[in-house]
């Protein structure tokens, strides 16, 4: 089953905005952001983020209101106390994960490593 959560995993404002403006755009209202850790990337581990329609049983659910957040428990060992938002710049939009537990990253934000 399930676990719904507001913490120890945080979803800024504006990544629930965005969450389900991306879902609404893809004809998904409903469908929630799958936040999950991989091994690889350039720093050891690597974030991976994908639209989906429903939890698995042993998710945790972080339930923002107008979207939802999807994590497995194994990537929630490695984001807890972390912190999902949305960045726009000049070079792009996209999630970003703020970790207190990366002792390091790559330059792309896109993976990390820990102690």
């Amino acid at each position: 089953m399930s676990e719904t959560l507001s913490a120890p995993f945080r979803v800024t404002p504006r990544a629930v905005a965005q969450v389900a403006e991306i879902a609404a755009r893809e004809g998904k209202p409903g469908a929630g952001l799958r936040v999950a850790v991989d091994a690889g990337g350039c720093s050891g581990f690597q974030y991976r983020f994908a639209l989906e329609d429903t939890a698995q049983p042993d998710d945790v659910v972080i339930d923002g209101g107008a979207a939802r957040v999807f994590i497995d428990q194994v990537s929630m060992d490695l984001l807890a106390g972390s912190e999902l938002d949305w960045n726009e710049a000049l070079i792009g939009a996209h999630f970003t994960v703020k970790n207190p537990q990366a002792v390091s990253g790559c330059g792309c934000g896109a993976s990390f490593a820990v102690a």
